[in-house]
């Protein structure tokens, strides 16, 4: 019963890190994204006329 119980911990904690990896790349990947595209708006911005 502890052998299961050691197994199924290990499993819960290996799959915790690897979604906390999946996260931070997401989250890094969508931050910068989100930068670049702010970066463009202000850039384009300047070349409007009215």
């Amino acid at each position: 019963m502890n052998e299961k119980a050691y197994k199924s911990m290990s499993f819960a904690g290996a799959s915790g890190i690897a979604i906390g990896i999946i996260m931070i790349v997401t989250g890094v990947a969508s931050g910068i994204i989100a930068i670049v595209g702010g970066a463009r708006l202000l850039r384009d911005k300047k070349g409007l006329t009215f």
